[in-house]
């Protein structure tokens, strides 16, 4: 009998921390606004998004969250049809991103007790990305080695290659329903803040065609202005030429359904929840 207990008070602290953990599965679709993407919000060029991840709830109200996302984003200037100077640039990128974070939300509600809650939450996140085309014949190109702004060129000091790995600012909000004791199901929308602007390889001014052709040869210049792609565009544009808009900063979000179960009961004897069920006690 002694063993027994002594497993038990062993193993307690561990239940009872389990009891306020939740599995989180993320799955909808994302998107960006930058220079290929002029619209702040829209479901247009959307890709899936889908992550995994875990709570844990140290009060009613505030919970520390961890995810793991993967998702696709694009943008294209021939869905641009607002400005001519935009389509003969005629520019286009996707990018697979992989995202780690971690933040801390707010549920304004007890959702036992109400079954439902809006909810806002804030963190950080590390984020891989790498921007790609694909010429006339179809093949796919890594855009950041052709420095298509003259990013790690001599002549350009200025400008830096940018990195494929960076810091992010999620932040967002949801409204969470409670189906059943062990099951929330929920829409959100998050929201990320980025530190480049890069992540669809436009930013600035164009650079030398005969610079960058003798840097990285003639699929740089290929893929700096697109425009020989369309018939009666005008040539590649002169040194310092407007090619993107640095006022205009990228972003990326995700807009998903996410489902929650609870790791462990996450009840007790007392109150009773609308769901039927005692409520949370933390």
């Amino acid at each position: 009998m002694k063993y027994i207990l002594a497993i038990l008070l062993f193993y307690s602290p561990f239940y009872l921390a389990a009891q306020n953990f939740q599995w989180d599965l993320y799955a909808g679709v994302a998107n960006y606004q930058g220079d290929l993407q002029g619209r702040r919000f829209t479901f247009e060029q959307s890709k899936p998004s889908i992550g995994l991840g875990l709570s844990y709830g140290f009060t009613p109200h505030f919970l520390v969250r961890g995810a793991a996302h993967y998702m696709t984003v694009s943008g294209d200037d021939k869905n641009n049809t607002k400005a001519t100077g935009i389509l003969y640039r005629n520019l286009n990128f996707t990018s697979k991103i992989w995202e780690a974070q971690l933040a801390v939300e707010y549920q304004l509600f007890n959702i036992q007790e109400r079954s439902f809650t809006p909810y806002i939450f804030a963190g950080i996140a590390a984020f891989h990305f790498n921007p790609y085309s694909f010429d006339s014949l179809g093949t796919k190109v890594y855009l950041r080695s052709l420095s298509t702004e003259g990013q790690g060129l001599a002549a350009y000091p200025d400008r830096k290659p940018y990195k494929n790995n960076q810091i992010a600012i999620p932040f967002g909000g949801g409204l969470k329903l409670a189906i059943s004791p062990k099951i929330t199901v929920g829409v959100e929308l998050g929201l990320r803040k980025l530190f480049t602007d890069y992540l669809d390889d436009v930013s600035t001014t164009y650079v030398d065609s005969a610079t960058l052709f003798a840097a990285k040869g003639a699929q740089a210049i290929e893929f700096a202005y697109r425009g020989s792609e369309i018939h009666g565009a005008p040539p590649y544009p002169a040194a310092g030429s407007q090619r993107g808009n640095p006022k205009i900063k990228d972003w990326y979000y995700t807009t998903v359904f996410r489902m929650s179960f609870n790791l462990g009961n996450n009840f007790t004897a007392g109150k009773k929840s609308k769901l039927g069920c005692p409520v949370n006690i933390y």
